[in-house]
């Protein structure tokens, strides 16, 4: 049975976190042979390099990235496809296996295999997903469900329930009550311990330690940033951050910036980067709680990059190169088999440096988690 302890001094420290961007070297530093008791892995969907490297000129300040010492980068193929897809990409970081495209927590012979957060579960920590798609799409699922098919989003829906999760938020409220047939999950839920908020996220400090939420406020995804989603991830990663750090025995939380890829596949500027804007806000958000906990692993990476995206120089009336202006350009309106970097931060960090497959990701967030057992 999971402990809810709660970590006073850890969560007093997050409450009083400093507005502005300090350097993590120093207390870095000080975390080194420590194995973490928490980890945060931070997905931004279809996040490359150049999707990183906008944050530095597109921000509304300084980007988070720079505050990572230790990176590396992953090889994202999947079993069948040098293109992966995100059920196959979700599934090979969660479960360490790779896998066809579209498979969700299932490996090439479709046996269900278990998750990251299966493995930390059974250490005693508290699990959470937050992404601004619906809950139950092919990155959130791969933590917690196992389909042949990622578009079985009724099927995974009907998995959360029963699952190691103890905190979610997120869009999806369709799969849950308004399904082909005819069930209401939301009866279910409630009988798995969960307390479900279909209008807004909780106030901060309102949530009980020793219970379960979940939060599902759309239909299907969250809407764009620039239709006017506000400042839902980072509040909700840090709402999830504040719960799940109740269990003295630790917490394993994932975190997409879902739309991100939306925006690569859609070739839109404006929707890139106040994506990664929110994403670069809710990067801080686990960062800042990590460098004043001291216990706390941050791993930040994609599963893929979406639309070839690129930071080009742009072009004057005569249609010459102007180095002095960026103007971000597209090679595909698809996913891409570049390698994807992988930023880590806080005790164990270092082992995520070099270049090796996707699966490593699995197989390293479970050797961290096991080691301070």
């Amino acid at each position: 049975m999971k402990k809810h302890l709660a970590r006073t001094t850890a969560l007093l420290l997050f409450a009083g976190m400093m507005a502005g961007t300090s350097s993590c070297t120093t207390a870095e530093s000080a975390q080194e042979g420590k194995h973490p008791e928490n980890i945060i892995f931070l997905i931004g969907d279809g996040m490359g390099l150049s999707e990183v490297s906008a944050t530095l000129y597109y921000g509304d300040g300084p980007s988070q990235f720079y505050r990572f010492n230790n990176i590396g980068m992953i090889r994202t193929s999947s079993a069948t496809h040098k293109v992966t897809d995100s059920a196959a990409s979700g599934t090979a970081m969660s479960s360490g296996y790779k896998t066809y495209n579209g498979a969700i927590g299932m490996d090439t012979t479709q046996t269900p295999r278990p998750h990251i957060t299966d493995v930390v579960s059974a250490l005693g920590w508290s699990t959470g997903v937050v992404a601004t798609a619906s809950i139950t799409h092919a990155t959130p699922a791969s933590f917690y469900g196992n389909v042949v098919m990622r578009n079985m989003e009724e099927d995974i829906a009907a998995q959360l329930p029963g699952s190691e999760i103890d905190f979610f938020a997120g869009g999806g409220i369709g799969y849950f009550n308004a399904r082909a047939d005819g069930q209401d999950l939301f009866p279910v839920l409630a009988g798995k311990g969960f307390t479900v908020d279909t209008t807004a996220l909780a106030a901060p400090g309102t949530l009980d330690p020793e219970k379960k939420y979940g939060f599902l406020l759309a239909g299907g995804g969250m809407p764009p940033m620039p239709a006017g989603r506000g400042d839902f991830l980072p509040r909700a990663t840090a709402l999830a951050i504040e719960h799940l750090s109740g269990n003295a025995d630790g917490f394993f939380l994932m975190v997409e910036g879902s739309q991100i890829d939306w925006a690569g596949h859609a070739n839109d500027n404006e929707y890139m980067i106040t994506e990664m804007n929110d994403f670069n806000a809710t990067v801080k958000v686990a960062l800042d709680f990590a460098e004043k906990d001291g216990h706390t692993l941050v791993v930040v990476c994609a599963d893929h990059e979406t639309g070839g995206f690129s930071l080009s120089a742009a072009h004057d009336e005569n249609g010459m190169d102007n180095y002095a202006e960026i103007e971000p350009t597209y090679a595909t309106g698809g996913h891409s088999a570049t390698l994807i970097p992988v930023f880590a931060y806080g005790p164990g960090s270092a082992k995520f440096r070099g270049i090796y497959e996707n699966t490593e990701i699995f197989h390293k967030m479970a050797a961290a988690a096991k080691a301070g057992q």
